[in-house]
């Protein structure tokens, strides 16, 4: 099953500092809901581990992150795959843009996934439903560490 979202979020801050907590590890594994461990691989890659739960299969998800097309402090596309037993897999990737705007910063994104199993069972509406919850809490983090 395939899926795609797009949406922007005004960040209190310069592109500069954005970019910087958008490749900071820590930052990154504070904000992504139920991040167990993201650990630097290489420049430009992450090992990950985290446990979803969308309706009623619950998950723990390993996998592998890489960011590409880097352009600092303007965006890069950011990749990944993850297997979560037998509840399937989930990969995909997302293009993430950073403009001025109002005296801060517009973190806009499009997103493209796939997933596999037990999860593209339950539905388009339920697992758009949850990706877009998932989103909306990662960027609502995001936001406050930019802003402390």
């Amino acid at each position: 099953m395939a899926m795609t979202m797009t949406g922007e979020v005004q960040l209190p801050a310069s592109r500069e500092a954005v970019w910087a907590k958008l490749n900071d590890p820590e930052v990154l594994k504070a904000c992504i809901p139920g991040c167990e461990e993201l650990e630097k691989t290489d420049a430009h890659g992450f090992r990950a581990v985290a446990k979803m739960k969308v309706g009623p299969v619950s998950a723990r998800f390993k996998g592998k992150v890489a960011l590409s097309d880097l352009d600092p402090p303007n965006g890069y596309k950011i990749s990944g795959e993850g297997e979560g037993g037998v509840a399937g897999f989930a990969k995909g990737g997302a293009t993430v843009a950073l403009a001025d705007k109002d005296g801060g910063t517009l973190l806009s994104y499009n997103v493209e996934a796939q997933i596999g199993g037990k999860l593209a069972q339950l539905g388009q509406r339920l697992i758009n439903g949850a990706a877009k919850k998932l989103a909306d809490e990662f960027f609502a983090n995001f936001a406050k560490a930019v802003e402390a």
